[in-house]
């Protein structure tokens, strides 16, 4: 057995996220011994990009992925046959909301209409437990599964590492790997991810932020061995514990446009598909903040999702020239959303933003745990725009994962457009208590301290 210090080990990471929350982590940061090397479908030189945060020795770039209709097939039938197993099981109809078929074209219409017929006459587990088998063989007929497998001989690892648990190659490449006699640690990604039913792969280690996602795990996947589940925490949230790279509010203010003399809201952007209405819930609370004691006194700092490159938000920014301000994300573009890279820069960034803000207002976003981390409170978006068709807040905050919080004192609720007004008192005179938010954060994300060395002790042990 090779010696843990001395342990080959292939980072895959699927997108970009993946790379802020781990790569740029104290994970694999000083391993001595270690020989490290990263899976991956980026264009961009992520050897130059992550030079000061790891030594690759090796890059190893993945081939062209193609999923064939019998593989497709049977995992989609899988996807909606445990969402709708488990939305009764729940008594939750939002977990259906994670299986979107597509309204366009012919084929896919015939493809998805095949798919719900099978999934119609899968009533028990056990079920379909039997269509995930039928994928698992179905994988290894795809030529993408040789290809991978003779790329993982060539480098002879001891432990390959998945940053995201959801890629659609993952299962392809973790069986590879399994069949090399290597070791497979994948992480689950987010605290909503599970009940979304997309974990496709077989992995020897699941790593989970806290016990109530492994309780989780063992709910949604029973078949899965819970000595294979392991709690660790997740690193994403200690950068905020160093804070040598905190500006002043002077200078930091000075970069973007805004007043120092001000208080600061974070307006936080979802992507399109989450909150398709986030330009309204702008506009309106830049228009009550305009009409109201704290037009001279309050901005809004508007940091929009990495992946949202849509001009949705343009007119209402010009709008309110004074009010809002713009301090974008520092991540690379890329035509596809997985492949937006993040900039070290940004961590900086984003936790001057969190410090020197008053509060963080969004649609359900985890966004309420980095501000947390600095004692600031969230607002929660909760009424519907008019326009709306199709999307509500009602079903956002259904989603299984929001019955984790303690109770409704958590956040800061904007039920009406004419309450941001009273919200923002209460953040400016800090009346918010945030004893049920760190509960909330303690259940979801316990071990929260030094995670970074007890996921990599799991790694390599």
């Amino acid at each position: 057995m090779t010696m843990a210090s001395s342990k080959k080990i292939a980072l895959y990471v699927p997108d970009g996220t993946g790379i802020r929350n781990y790569l740029y982590s104290n994970v694999f940061k000083n391993r001595n011994g270690c020989e490290f090397s990263m899976l991956h479908r980026f264009d961009t030189d992520i050897e130059d990009l992550l030079s000061k945060e790891i030594q690759l020795s090796h890059s190893i770039q993945l081939p062209n992925f193609k999923e064939s209709f019998k593989e497709k097939f049977f995992r989609e039938v899988s996807h909606i046959s445990r969402l709708r197993y488990f939305a009764l099981q729940l008594k939750n109809e939002t977990l259906l909301t994670a299986y979107r078929r597509p309204q366009t074209g012919f084929l896919k219409k015939c493809f998805y209409k095949l798919v719900e017929l099978r999934a119609s006459h899968i009533t028990s587990y056990k079920k379909i437990l039997s269509i995930d088998a039928s994928y698992k063989k179905a994988i290894q007929q795809n030529p993408f599964y040789n290809l991978v497998k003779s790329k993982l001989e060539t480098v002879s690892l001891d432990v390959l590492f998945l940053t995201h648990q959801r890629a659609i190659e993952a299962p392809y490449v973790f069986q590879a790997a399994r069949a090399l006699g290597i070791k497979t640690v994948t992480v689950i990604f987010s605290w909503d991810n599970l009940p979304k039913a997309r974990l496709y792969l077989e992995a020897d280690q699941y790593l989970v932020w806290s016990q109530h996602m492994k309780e989780e795990m063992e709910l949604f996947y029973p078949e899965i061995d819970q000595h294979k589940v392991i709690v660790t925490g997740t690193p994403q949230f200690e950068f905020y514990k160093d804070t040598s790279d905190i500006e002043t509010k002077e200078t930091f203010a000075k970069q973007y446009d805004l007043d120092p003399t001000k208080k600061w809201i974070c307006f936080s952007g979802d992507d399109l598909r989450t909150s398709p209405y986030d330009a309204q819930y702008l506009e309106d609370v830049a228009s009550e903040v305009a009409g109201s004691r704290f037009r001279e006194s309050i901005q809004i700092l508007f940091r929009r999702c990495p992946v949202d490159y849509s001009d949705r938000y343009d007119a209402i920014i010009e709008r309110y020239p004074s009010i809002i301000k713009v301090v974008s994300p520092d991540w690379l573009e890329a035509k596809e959303w997985t492949m937006v890279i993040p900039k070290k820069e940004d961590l900086k960034l984003l936790k001057n933003t969190a410090y020197h803000c008053e509060a963080v207002m969004n649609v359900g976003s985890t966004m309420a745990f980095d501000f947390l981390q600095y004692d600031k409170p969230t607002i929660y978006i909760n009424y519907d725009v008019t326009e709306a068709s199709g999307w509500s807040v009602e079903t956002i905050y259904n989603f299984q994962h929001f019955r984790s919080m303690p109770n409704q004192g958590a956040v800061l609720w904007w039920e009406n457009k004419s309450d941001i007004v009273s919200i923002i008192a209460q953040v400016i005179n800090k009346e918010v208590s945030l004893v049920d938010t760190k509960l909330w954060f303690d259940t979801i994300v316990a071990n929260a301290r030094d995670s970074s060395n007890k996921m990599f002790t799991k790694i390599v042990e």
